[in-house]
C-alpha cells in the first residue's frame, strides 16, 4: 500500500486553502504552527485557525496574519531559500519547498522579461508565500503522502490589483506556470481570481498528474475554505487514500514513422524540437526500407495531450507522408526531483520510488554537465559527488 492525496479544486486554488484541507484532513495545527515557527522569519507572522461554513459546508479556514509593525524587506529566490535551507526542518521538506519557489521565479522571471536572480517577492506577500509554501510541504510530510494528484482547474476571471497593477485573470505568472505544466483548464463561470500565483506553484511543482481522481481507498477528506464568498462553496477538497501495491499506470501514444529521403541533419534538430514541445522520448533506430534502401525509423513516445503537436511538427519538418499512432499503457515509478548541495554547486536527482522504498537515484546529467564545464573538471566526479550526496540525503548516511 501506498498513501496518495488527490486535491479537488471546484474553486480553485491557493496557499491558505491547501494548509487548510491539510489540517482538515489530520495535520494537527500546532504541530504546523511549531514547524513553521522554526523559520527565521517567525517574528514577521502569526498563524490562527477557525472553523467556517461556506454555502452551508464546514471547512478549516487558515488565517497567516503578517505583523503589521515589523519591517518586511524585499526578498529575493536566494534570500528564501537561505531561510529554508538554515531551518531544521526535514530534508525533503526543505528540497520541496525550494523547488516550489524556484518554479514560482522562473515564472515571475519569463512574464517580466528579467532573471530568476533578479526576481524578488514584495514584503507581505513574500511572508504569506513562504509560509504557505513551506506549511504545505510540512502537512504533506506528516500525512505521509507519496503522490499528490489534482484537478482541472478553473481559470476565473475579470481582473485583480497586484503589485504590477490591475491585471487579467488568470494573471501571467499563474498562466505560465499552468502552460509549463500542461495543466487542463475550464471555466466555472466565476469572474474572480480563482487560482493564485502560490496555489499554482505549488501543484505544478508537486502533482504528478492533472485530470480525474486516481483509484484509491478513500481514508481522508479533507475541506480547506477561500477568503470569498462565491456560488459554489468556495471549498478546495483533499481527498486522501491508499493503492494497492501494483505499479502506477499510465497511458501514452507511441508515434512511429519511417523515413528514407531525409537529410539525417534535419532528423537530429527534429528530435531535439519535439524534446522542447514536450515529447517524453524521442529515438532513432537504423532500418531498411523497400528497394532495399537505407532509412530512419523515428519513434514520439508522449502524452495523449501532445499528440497533434508532434505530428503537425514531424509533418511540417520532415519529408514523412503518414505517422502511426498507438495507444499503450505502461507502468511507471513514483518519482521526485530534489536538489542537493555538492562542492561543486547544487545538481537536480531524480529519485524513483516504489511502496515507499528508493529504487533509483540518478543525478542530472544536464546538472552535472554544466558544472563539469564550468569548472573543468570531469564529469564522472560530478556525478559521483551528486549521487553520493543524494543518498546521503535520502539515507541519512553518516559522511565518510
Amino acid at each position: 500500500m501506498s498513501k496518495i492525496a488527490y486535491l479537488q479544486c471546484a474553486t480553485g486554488v491557493a496557499g491558505d486553502m491547501f494548509l487548510g484541507a491539510l489540517v482538515s484532513a489530520g495535520v494537527p495545527f500546532e504541530y504546523l504552527r511549531e514547524r513553521v515557527a522554526g523559520l527565521a522569519i517567525r517574528d514577521e507572522f502569526q498563524l490562527r485557525q477557525e472553523k467556517v461554513l461556506k454555502n452551508g459546508q464546514l471547512a478549516t479556514k487558515i488565517h497567516v496574519e503578517v505583523s503589521p509593525h515589523q519591517n518586511h524587506p524585499h526578498r529575493h529566490l536566494a534570500d528564501i531559500e537561505g531561510i529554508i535551507r538554515d531551518s531544521d526542518l526535514p530534508v525533503v521538506v526543505r528540497e520541496k519547498s525550494i523547488e516550489i519557489f524556484r518554479r514560482l521565479a522562473a515564472a515571475e522571471a519569463e512574464v517580466h522579461g528579467t532573471t530568476v536572480e533578479k526576481v524578488h517577492f514584495h514584503e507581505v506577500g513574500a511572508v504569506d508565500a513562504i509560509v504557505d509554501i513551506v506549511g504545505t510541504c510540512i502537512g504533506l510530510d506528516y500525512l505521509g503522502i507519496e503522490r499528490l494528484y489534482c484537478s482541472p482547474l478553473p481559470v476565473g476571471g475579470g481582473t485583480v490589483v497586484t503589485s504590477h497593477g490591475r491585471l487579467p485573470v488568470p494573471v501571467p505568472a499563474v498562466l505560465q506556470m499552468l502552460q509549463g505544466r500542461g495543466v487542463p483548464v475550464y471555466s466555472n463561470g466565476i469572474e474572480k481570481e480563482l487560482v493564485t500565483p502560490t496555489g499554482a506553484a505549488i501543484v505544478t511543482t508537486l502533482a504528478v498528474d492533472f485530470g480525474p481522481p486516481p483509484a484509491m481507498k478513500l481514508t481522508k477528506i479533507g475541506l480547506g475554505a477561500g477568503s470569498l464568498d462565491l456560488p459554489l462553496p468556495n471549498v478546495l477538497r483533499l481527498w486522501l487514500g491508499e493503492t494497492t501495491s501494483s505499479p502506477l499506470l499510465e497511458e501514452i501514444a507511441v508515434l512511429e514513422t519511417q523515413i528514407d529521403d531525409c537529410n539525417p541533419q534535419i532528423l537530429a534538430y527534429v528530435a531535439t524540437e519535439l524534446l522542447r514541445l514536450g515529447a517524453r522520448d524521442v529515438f532513432q533506430q537504423p532500418v531498411t526500407m523497400k528497394k532495399n534502401r537505407l532509412g530512419t525509423l523515428l519513434t514520439v513516445i508522449c502524452d495523449l495531450d501532445k499528440i497533434n503537436t508532434c505530428e503537425n511538427f514531424l509533418f511540417r519538418h520532415t519529408t514523412t507522408l503518414g505517422i502511426r499512432r498507438q495507444i499503450q499503457t505502461r507502468a511507471v515509478l513514483a518519482r521526485q526531483i530534489i536538489t542537493v548541495n555538492t562542492k561543486y554547486g547544487d545538481v537536480r536527482v531524480k529519485v524513483a520510488f516504489q511502496n515507499g522504498d528508493i529504487l533509483n537515484v540518478q543525478p542530472e546529467y544536464d546538472d552535472c554537465l554544466r558544472l563539469s564545464q564550468s569548472l573543468q573538471i570531469p564529469l564522472h566526479l560530478v556525478h559521483l559527488e551528486a549521487h553520493y550526496q543524494a543518498l546521503l540525503s535520502l539515507s541519512k548516511l553518516e559522511p565518510c
